[in-house]
């Protein structure tokens, strides 16, 4: 039995993540919300780096909003690549 990369638990985990990202960009989701669902979608199934990159995000999530975008942007760049 194969598993295809659609089910695969670290695609689904960076999927949801890469979603709630973008929705924080488009100002749908607030900084709490975003630190919150992240925490819940968790990282231990990401790749090292991806994990790096969210954990990062996550501690470095301040009141600066050019900051943060900075910061999610480098974030969705990273679970991008794997």
């Amino acid at each position: 039995m194969s598993t295809s990369p659609d089910t695969h638990p670290a695609h689904r985990a960076d999927d949801q993540i890469v979603t709630v990202l973008s929705q924080w960009l488009a100002r749908h989701v607030t900084d709490e919300e975003l630190r919150t669902r992240v925490e819940a979608i968790g990282i231990g199934d990401l790749s090292p780096e991806q994990s790096e990159a969210v954990t990062e995000l996550l501690s470095d999530l301040g009141a600066d909003r050019g900051q943060n975008e900075m910061l999610v942007r480098e974030t969705l760049e990273a679970l991008a690549l794997g």
